[in-house]
């Protein structure tokens, strides 16, 4: 199990357990920063100054503090308020604000990736397995219902998705030998492409 004991969360001085918790979280963060991409509880434990037992008792094991440590967002929308209804300037949008993060916590994104191609992760329990980004793409592409179905809007953010992100990020820099400008600069175009052809001649089944 990854998570932390609830019961131990919520017992007596949650909010000196909640600074305690966050202060691992910020020094595991850190660390990965300066290039420890993976951390163990015990490192972050003395980069937070806070003994191995306390650590423990927040992170029972590594994957759980990396986990915790991903900078995912509970965001329901990666728009601005002023985007207007254009399905494809919507899109672009949140495809750019997608990046952006992926770019700005590439560390954390790649150590999140590593962990989720480990045969025993759990489906649903890493943040890149949680699907957040289709329904962020979803979202921008609400406009196109009804020329769109539900399904077709989904196929559409799942494709965007599968463009998209540090999946695509670490094979366009690492292999294709791309800048990071360059590898978000084809993605936007990829999402753009994706749209155009979607709305021209519809989308394969089966997703």
């Amino acid at each position: 199990m990854y998570s932390m004991s609830t019961s131990y969360e919520e017992s007596g001085r949650t909010r000196q357990k909640q600074r305690t918790r966050n202060e691992l979280i910020a020094a595991a963060r850190a660390l990965v920063a300066r290039g420890d991409v993976t951390p163990t509880v015990e490192a972050a434990a003395a980069a937070a100054a806070i003994s191995r037992t306390t650590a423990y008792r927040y992170f029972p094991n590594q994957k759980a503090l990396l986990v915790a440590a991903h900078p995912e967002t509970e965001a329901t929308s990666l728009l601005p308020p002023d985007v207007g209804d254009d399905p494809e300037t919507r899109l672009l949008a949140a495809v750019s604000a997608f990046t952006r993060l992926v770019v700005d916590t590439e560390s954390e994104q790649r150590t999140m990736l590593r962990l989720s191609l480990e045969p025993d992760s759990l489906p649903r329990e890493l943040p890149l397995r949680k699907g957040r980004a289709i329904g962020w793409f979803e979202d921008a592409l609400s406009p196109l219902r009804p020329q769109l179905t539900d399904a077709d809007v989904h196929r559409l953010a799942v494709a965007v998705r599968s463009a998209v992100g540090i999946e695509s990020l670490v094979w366009l820099t690492d292999v294709a030998g791309l800048s990071r400008e360059q590898a978000v600069e084809l993605m936007m175009w990829s999402a753009q492409a994706l749209l155009h052809g979607a709305l021209a001649g519809g989308l394969p089944d089966g997703v």
